[in-house]
């Protein structure tokens, strides 16, 4: 049971990151760097800090086994990341996390395809519950919903090849330490990364010296904060937890999101805020709902 806590606090705080970065990766882009060249910087800084610490006590890894690191280091770190940022440069921090939400629907649908796992009909209700309350969330925060465009359609891509992700990673954490499997996925998505073009045109297109402190700070928060600590938790996690419930977590984020864009707004940074109204409070009751249904152990059969 302590495992199980442990777990699914691992995925609160993940959530927890993954919000905040809507507003400091989003201030950041493209006045101080571009999209490409801060996923470049995040990767190359979350990788050296995995093998960093891998380096003290090396893992042995299959031959067999480098294939599916390689796909996973394409759909967790490379395309999911690069998609990511791309697209909350062009969409707002308030309205990218809505799309984010359909990441639980993806993987329990690719868990039930390739892992043949089973879907409880109280997490069929649980998913359908913290979509519409999330969805519901995002419409009321941004007049006319969606924003139309190519930054919705690039989140929506991230979203699919997370899920991906969360589903391929998993036959891989019951045979290796989490810090082992996303070294090597880190390493893996370095390299398609750097042969992306434009991430090393970005990042050399940057004025250092024009940077501010505070600026540097979002920087590592982004590097450390929102990608070596969070990756590894979520690792950890799927340990214990399916990718089903690792995804549910996503459903946090507009609730989290936007407690940081108010945050924001106090301490007088970017103000990308909006009225809260008693209707929020009600979407983000159902959002914790829903995830409260699919995160809620099956009942044993009593004995008889």
């Amino acid at each position: 049971m302590q495992g199980l806590f442990k777990s699914h606090l691992a995925l609160f705080v993940v959530q927890l990151m993954y919000g905040a970065n809507y507003v400091v990766a989003k201030g950041l882009m493209p006045n101080v760097i571009g999209p490409n060249g801060f996923i470049l910087l995040r990767v190359v800084g979350a990788a050296s800090l995995f093998w960093a610490i891998l380096s003290l006590k090396r893992e042995k890894v299959a031959l067999k086994d480098f294939g599916r690191l390689a796909i996973c280091g394409l759909f967790g770190v490379a395309l999911n990341q690069l998609m990511f940022f791309n697209g909350l440069m062009l969409t707002s921090p308030i309205n990218a996390p809505v799309i984010m939400t359909l990441t639980p629907i993806i993987v329990l649908i690719l868990s039930a395809v390739f892992l043949k796992e089973k879907i409880r009909n109280l997490q069929i209700a649980g998913v359908i519950l913290g979509a519409i309350g999330s969805i519901a969330f995002i419409l009321l925060n941004k007049p006319g919903g969606f924003a139309s465009g190519q930054g919705d359609i690039l989140i929506l891509i991230n979203a699919t090849s997370y899920s991906f992700y969360l589903v391929l990673v998993k036959p891989l954490m019951s045979k290796y330490k989490p810090l082992t499997v996303i070294s090597w996925v880190f390493s893996f998505g370095l390299i398609y990364v750097l042969i992306w073009f434009p991430s090393s045109m970005e990042v050399s297109a940057v004025n250092w010296s024009a940077i501010s402190s505070l600026e540097i700070f979002q920087i590592l928060f982004v590097i450390i904060g929102v990608t070596f600590v969070p990756y590894l938790l979520n690792v950890y996690s799927m340990k214990k937890l399916s990718p089903s419930i690792a995804a549910v977590y996503i459903y946090l984020q507009p609730i989290l999101a936007t407690t940081f864009v108010y945050l924001f707004v106090y301490f007088g940074l970017e103000d990308y805020s909006q009225d809260m109204t008693w209707q929020k409070i009600l979407c983000a009751l159902l959002v914790f709902t829903g995830v409260y249904l699919v995160i809620k152990p099956k009942k044993s059969p009593k004995p008889s």
